[in-house]
């Protein structure tokens, strides 16, 4: 009877965990890289911009992510077609939408861009119904000090009704300007002050269904804000009380028609 052979391993083959599990190292991200193409209601960014122009200043106050509006222009827009920012800041919608080849309009009461053009969003001197995207991203309150002008509406209190009445203002421009059928986003977020807490963004939306209907409603994860260290982490635990950890983004669309009235018949 033959001697059974002893089974040995070939040294030169690779460890049986290693066949067909090779990877290649990571690439590094290139600097025309976009943002990703966000497909849940969940948007969070570690950057402010990207690619390797600026859009906008990341050291103006409240400055706007850039790749919020990226997503945007890419769903509801084409290139060619008209983006108006009525409060555009330091000019992120106008950088994001010239490198998507979309014709933007920026307007500020105090402009901190060179393209941006002096102007009160509750007056835009535009036709009616000749617009594609309007974004905004107004102030939450009197928080921060936007501009010295005194009808600036960032120097009235979240807790003031005044505050909304003049947003409203604002909505019922950008609903004219619109074309039937497009859309407005709408970029808020809440206050927690003195101990109170005030739910702007519910009483922004309320305003704003009055004359859009509601595509989606988006968190924006708040980043990069002062807030963001270990003493106010500690200080919301120690007081209980909340870091504002999130913004709103309200999509809303214009209908695309004005619904007709209907006209009952009386009987006598």
């Amino acid at each position: 009877m033959a001697k059974s052979e002893k089974k040995t391993s070939n040294p030169k083959a690779p460890p049986l965990f290693e066949i067909n599990n090779t990877t290649a190292p990571p690439e590094k991200p290139s600097k025309d890289e976009k943002p990703p193409f966000e497909a849940t209601t969940l948007w969070d960014y570690p950057k402010q911009s990207y690619g390797k122009t600026p859009k906008g200043n990341n050291k103006f106050q409240g400055v706007t992510p850039a790749f919020l509006i990226w997503n945007l222009v890419q769903r509801y827009t084409n290139p060619g077609d008209l983006v108006v920012d009525p409060m555009a800041g330091s000019g992120t919608t106008i950088d994001v939408c010239k490198e998507e080849e979309r014709k933007v309009i920026g307007y500020d009461i105090a402009p901190k861009h060179p393209e941006v053009i002096q102007n009160d969003a509750r007056n835009i001197p535009l036709p009616d119904e000749s617009v594609d995207l309007v974004f905004i991203d107004s102030p939450y309150g009197d928080n921060v000090a936007y501009s010295d002008r005194p009808e600036d509406i960032g120097k009235i209190s979240a807790e003031d009704e005044r505050f909304y009445h003049e947003l409203e203002k604002v909505a019922i421009e950008a609903h004219r300007i619109l074309k039937p059928g497009k859309v407005l986003g709408w970029l808020i977020g809440d206050q927690w002050v003195k101990k109170k807490f005030t739910p702007v963004g519910f009483k922004l939306h309320e305003r704003l269904a009055k004359y859009f209907d509601t595509v989606d409603v988006i968190c924006i994860a708040r980043r990069g804000q002062s807030s963001h260290t270990g003493v106010w982490h500690y200080r919301a635990k120690k007081f209980n009380f909340y870091l504002r950890g999130f913004k709103y983004l309200f999509i809303m669309r214009k209908p695309a028609k004005t619904r007709s009235k209907v006209k009952w018949a009386k009987y006598k």
